[in-house]
């Protein structure tokens, strides 16, 4: 039996888009096409509409849940392939919450603009920057990882890596008002988490410093326990960082570029390289 959505996210979606800032005067679409994967692009138009040649949901509930039933027979699909059960109920509670995602990443959207000197539009953010590609699939697959189906989670994450070069697990929680800047090389590990306005930058690494290894096998390592970083609200980390380890990262923190970060940072401190290397410099010929 194919699946259709009967919940009340498409009325809860059309409601959010009365305060869509990318639909209004900035919007000029018909945009290009992107022909990349279903689910990317279904899930595009249901959350930016204004953004993504969609304008056609924003006052019509039933191409709302026509859209929302599109995208569900997707999702349907991979959790089946991966549990092997009805996925018609996982399907419809990740759907069911796409209305307080959407919302989320208005903020994510927010913080992208305030916390870039070059942006210039809510379109060109929505529409061209990596990072917020890379979060609106990961909070989506965080969905999927919480239903129980983390393989088909992370087959969604993987595939907004190949599109954004931004490696985020399903698994990390991370807060309101996120925002990658440039992005590329950053990679954020599965028990990571995050708090509220947090801005990183390209090559950032939140992940393990050591690893446990099964008790009763020592060539495989052990799995499900915390071994990356917690990071507070309205940190900052600058490019080429890393952070490693279970360990906490307060709130009010600015880590400079190219840190090695593995034992706890307090509130209201900032981290930096105190002593970079000496430069030579040489006359060629």
């Amino acid at each position: 039996m194919a699946y259709e959505y009967t919940g009340d996210a498409a009325a809860r979606l059309l409601e959010t888009y009365d305060t869509d800032a990318a639909t209004g005067p900035e919007s000029s679409a018909p945009f290009p096409q992107d022909r990349r994967r279903p689910e990317l692009n279904l899930l595009r138009r249901l959350l930016f509409p204004g953004c993504w040649n969609a304008d056609g949901l924003l006052e019509d509930e039933s191409a709302v849940r026509n859209t929302l039933t599109e995208l569900g027979s997707h999702y349907e699909s991979g959790i089946r392939a991966y549990s092997g059960s009805d996925p018609a109920g996982t399907t419809t509670d990740v759907l069911d919450r796409l209305p307080e995602l959407r919302r989320t990443l208005e903020k994510d959207v927010e913080a992208a603009y305030k916390g870039d000197p070059a942006a210039r539009s809510v379109v060109e953010i929505v529409r061209s920057y990596p990072g917020l590609q890379a979060i609106m699939v990961q909070r989506v697959a965080h969905c999927l990882y919480d239903a129980g189906v983390p393989e088909y989670a992370r087959e969604l994450t993987e595939y907004a890596k190949t599109v954004t070069g931004i490696d985020i697990h399903p698994g990390a929680r991370i807060g309101d008002h996120f925002f990658v800047d440039h992005g590329t090389g950053v990679v954020i590990g599965e028990t990571a988490t995050i708090g509220d306005w947090v801005r990183l930058y390209q090559d950032v690494t939140l992940g393990a410093l050591h690893f446990e290894e099964e008790e009763d096998d020592e060539k495989a390592l052990k799995k499900g326990y915390k071994r990356h970083p917690d990071i507070g609200d309205n940190v900052v980390i600058g490019a080429g960082t890393k952070v490693l380890g279970a360990i906490t990262v307060g709130d009010h923190v600015s880590i400079g570029a190219n840190s090695w970060v593995t034992e706890d940072i307090p509130d209201h401190t900032s981290v930096f390289v105190s002593e970079h290397p000496e430069q030579e410099r040489k006359r060629n010929g």
